[in-house]
């Protein structure tokens, strides 16, 4: 982490995902005064000034001492921010948060090719994210490590080998949280049906929840074991994945995240031919 304490990180964006990122940079020993954020809205920049950042309106003003420029902004308006800054960034690292945004998009509008494209998940906003990095030939293992601490002040981050994984990304994780609020609310609709209050039913689904993703985290055994060892024969965890199998449910949750990724490789290529 100690190279990241010396850099000037500049956030043009000061929404979510971007206030995750400032408060576990923070939280990893980033002096605040190293930190600047551009932001349109001024409710925005208040609330991100009580935390003794800089802030700003002007993104012009906020990369001129960077070394680092995070974009974290909407995917419609990314041309509109992005050409007032052709040419300005040489030197700087560019790291890019941007839903869509492929390397070769961000790289002809601001005429530069050091740049990582990141995408992330909500569940930064509680330091729990998983982030997927991507990097062309021109980023230097410098500035991967870098990257890599940025977003690790908010999660778990991997490299992919290739800008067409980012859609796969997308697809797991970057939607993937989606997928298990889907089951939690599933869940706990059944509790109630069955009798449990409202409550008992939600607390009882979050934390078997919070339980199971601990215990495939730590333990020596796959997700496929760690659910062979809870399921006892002709017991009451078989009796509902038989229901499963019957549904396939595996299979639609397999054809549901392709369907994400191609989704994904389209908002992509229509944000590409949108910012020609």
């Amino acid at each position: 982490m100690s190279a990241i304490l010396n850099c000037n990180i500049s956030f043009i964006g000061g929404g979510n995902m971007a206030q995750a990122l400032i408060g576990g940079l923070i939280a990893r020993g980033v002096p605040t005064t190293r930190i600047t954020v551009s932001d349109p809205v001024e409710k925005v920049r208040a609330l991100l000034a009580e935390k003794d950042l800089h802030v700003t309106d002007d993104n012009l003003a906020a990369i001129r001492d960077a070394d680092i420029v995070l974009f974290a902004v909407k995917p419609q308006v990314l041309a509109s921010v992005l050409a007032p800054l052709k040419g300005l960034l040489a030197g700087k690292l560019v790291i890019s948060i941007v839903a869509g945004a492929e390397v070769a998009t961000i790289a002809k509008l601001l005429e530069t090719d050091r740049i990582v494209r990141v995408m992330p998940n909500t569940p930064a906003l509680v330091q729990t994210g998983a982030h997927g990095l991507y990097a062309g030939a021109a980023v230097s293992t410098e500035d991967r490590e870098l990257a890599s601490q940025v977003l690790a002040s908010t999660g778990l981050t991997l490299w992919v080998n290739s800008e067409a994984q980012i859609d796969a990304v997308t697809a797991v994780s970057g939607s993937g949280p989606a997928y298990f609020f889907y089951m939690m609310e599933s869940m706990i609709r059944a509790g109630k049906n069955m009798g449990l209050d409202e409550k008992v039913a939600t607390a009882l689904t979050l934390q078997t929840a919070l339980g199971a993703a601990q215990m495939a985290i730590t333990s020596a055994n796959s997700p496929a074991e760690l659910r062979k060892n809870v399921t006892s024969p002709n017991g009451t965890t078989q009796a509902a994945l038989e229901v499963f199998d019957r549904a396939q449910i595996s299979q639609n949750i397999q054809t549901a995240l392709a369907a994400a990724q191609k989704r994904s490789q389209e908002l992509a290529q229509e944000l590409s031919e949108s910012t020609k």
